[in-house]
């Protein structure tokens, strides 16, 4: 096998679904309210730059609700890259402990050195099956490349 076809990625399945919902919904509702919001019988007086910033800001709520399907895992016989929300990083086997999943978390982490440890927002609970299966699978290329 090539290092292509070891590569492992794992990205969230329910979560990408959720945030991609709730984003088309801010969209909406704030489109929504600025095309209305002219129309208003409060006695404020709004302007097209009103709305158009009204949109705007649901636009920017909508791609911040998008950054959570950003989340992904690439893990090889090397190591293993997390993308959480906004920041990627890269562990090497051997600076990683374990992979666990505790019970009644969100999602799985890695186990550091000195009880630190670092969350995988890409396992979530939710995907149930999936998180199990993925799981698994970093479990075996962990031990993979730690006992050699």
């Amino acid at each position: 096998m090539t290092a292509e076809e070891q590569t492992l990625v794992i990205r969230p399945r329910r979560a990408m679904w959720m945030a991609g919902a709730c984003a088309l919904v801010l969209v909406a509702a704030f489109t929504t309210v600025g095309v209305l919001l002219r129309s208003s019988n409060t006695g404020a007086i709004f302007q097209t730059s009103d709305q158009v910033a009204m949109i705007g800001i649901g636009l920017l709520l909508g791609a911040g609700a998008m950054l959570f399907t950003t989340a992904r895992v690439r893990a090889d016989a090397e190591g293993i890259e997390v993308r959480n929300v906004l920041l990627t990083r890269r562990f090497s086997w051997d600076e990683v402990l374990s992979v666990s999943f505790p019970d009644g978390a969100s999602w799985a982490r890695l186990e550091l050195p000195e009880d630190e440890y670092y969350s995988v927002l890409a396992v979530q609970a939710v995907d149930r099956e999936r998180a199990v299966e993925a799981v698994r699978a970093l479990r075996r290329l962990h031990k993979a490349a730690t006992s050699r």
